[in-house]
């Protein structure tokens, strides 16, 4: 049964969006929760926490993309293999210093918020509504966390002597 009201075809196109950004979640994820166990030095305390609150908002994130991939009637991939290949965001190895950490996070922001803008674009051209809202409120969250990464960054770039 066709309970969205939308052509099965259209709906791949945003099933593929999605599954894109369902890949690049996963390891965005991982690569903060490396972070999170890798942290060290005297800004531990400031950021050893957030990226611990950064990771379980990804995990909700995913499984939220994964469901509304199931929800247009799609198949979500599945497996790290998968991921990996088709991640916009790369594995982050061997970042041990905080700024580099934060750093990346912000690229990897970057990476998800084009996404984001890609599969709103994808999912109004078609008229998945659910969609554009669910991305919507993803984005505008993940662009304040930016923004406060940002700021920390900037701070810990000014040293008192």
């Amino acid at each position: 049964m066709n309970y969205m009201g939308i052509e099965n075809r259209k709906l791949e196109r945003v099933g593929d969006r999605l599954n894109i950004l369902l890949a690049s979640y996963s390891v965005y994820y991982q690569n903060l929760r490396s972070f999170h166990w890798h942290i060290q030095g005297q800004n531990f305390f400031d950021i050893h926490k957030l990226f611990e609150d950064l990771y379980n908002d990804a995990k909700v994130k995913i499984d939220d993309i994964a469901e509304r991939i199931l929800t247009i009637n799609q198949k979500p991939f599945g497996s790290m293999a998968v991921y990996l290949q088709y991640s916009r965001i790369k594995e982050s190895r061997d970042i041990m210093i905080d700024q580099k950490m934060v750093s990346t996070i912000l690229k990897n922001h970057s990476k998800l918020i084009l996404l984001m803008r890609e599969t709103i674009k994808e999912a109004s051209e078609v008229g998945d509504e659910g969609t554009v809202d669910m991305i919507g409120g993803f984005l505008s969250s993940l662009e304040k966390k930016s923004w406060i990464l940002n700021a920390w960054k900037n701070r810990t770039k000014i040293r008192l002597t």
